[in-house]
């Protein structure tokens, strides 16, 4: 049976906060939480986005329960804002769900961030790093609260390169930069699992990824994909509706496992309904996954709970 939004069982007095919740799969995943009477919170890089996407909901939903807030994941300063927001707003544990949506794809050319860090690595990897570790003690410590993190279909065939993190020696926008930022996210899923079972914590990470979805990521693409990819994604993809399945069945659905990994189960992974997904071996490498984690923490400064020497 193919597992579809109407699946989702009652988030009654629970509490999501989704990254990227304005746009694309992020917008329809905090769409269909809030249809199932979830409380959401919905940073965006502005207020005028983040108030946006509460119109556009609550015109959908008009008893939808909503927290607009400002979040730029590119920027380690406004992480930690927002991480103050929370400690403000939602004091103590109060959060059931965190899914880091958010990200950045294929920018044309290198740019930095005001914190030196090249931008797709930043957004995509580095900033879920640091807001889950600031936000994890507003994560409920019960069974049930869950961390999903968004990889991507074209983590197979990436690599981490630990010479070129950054893209200092060269710049690939698609199948380099981006594919390595989603990659360390897949890493940093399935890590984030060990390291939780490891401090005996019942919160669990689940990874998961969209296939081929029509959203305003694809904006950035350039030479031919850039003409022939509006022709092509309707027939090998799927909507961002449907891409949004696989976050909101790791986030919600009674049958995802922890440290798993979902996409959709169609041909290549591209489009379809949630399924396990495959994992590239280099994911599975706990080496890798143990320098990339303190090379995190280096860079951001934030450092999550470690299990009692």
């Amino acid at each position: 049976m193919n597992w579809t939004a109407k699946d989702i069982p009652s988030q009654t007095g629970r509490r999501a906060l989704i990254t990227g919740a304005n746009s694309g799969i992020g917008f329809h995943a905090a769409l269909e939480l809030a249809r199932r009477d979830a409380e959401v919170i919905l940073p965006a890089r502005s207020e005028e986005k983040a108030q946006d996407a509460v119109r556009r909901i609550h015109a959908e939903v008009p008893q939808a329960k909503l927290i607009p807030a400002i979040l730029d994941l590119a920027s380690q300063a406004s992480i930690r804002a927002f991480g103050s927001f929370i400690d403000q707003h939602f004091p103590g544990a109060s959060i059931d769900i965190l899914i880091n949506n958010a990200g950045v794809m294929a920018i044309p050319k290198r740019e930095l961030t005001a914190d030196g860090f090249e931008r797709q690595f930043a957004t995509n990897f580095l900033g879920p790093f640091a807001l889950t570790g600031l936000i994890f003690p507003h994560l409920k410590p019960q069974a049930g609260t869950r961390i999903v993190t968004l990889a991507s279909i074209v983590v197979h065939g990436a690599q981490i390169l630990f010479d070129n993190l950054q893209s200092e020696r060269k710049y690939v926008p698609l199948y380099g930069a981006y594919s390595q930022s989603k990659l360390a996210d897949l890493i940093f899923a399935f890590e984030l699992q060990r390291r939780l079972e490891a401090i005996g914590s019942t919160i669990t990470s689940i990874a998961a990824h969209p296939g081929i979805a029509t959203t305003n990521l694809q904006s950035n693409m350039t030479g031919l994909y850039k003409i022939i990819g509006p022709l092509l994604t309707p027939l090998t993809g799927q909507s961002a509706a449907q891409g949004a399945l696989p976050e909101l069945f790791a986030a919600a659905s009674p049958a995802a496992t922890p440290g798993g990994y979902y996409g959709p189960n169609g041909a290549g992974e591209r489009k379809g309904y949630p399924s396990l997904a495959k994992v590239p071996d280099t994911a599975k490498n706990t080496s890798i996954a143990h320098r990339l984690w303190t090379t995190a923490e280096q860079l951001t400064g934030v450092y999550f709970p470690r299990p009692a020497s």
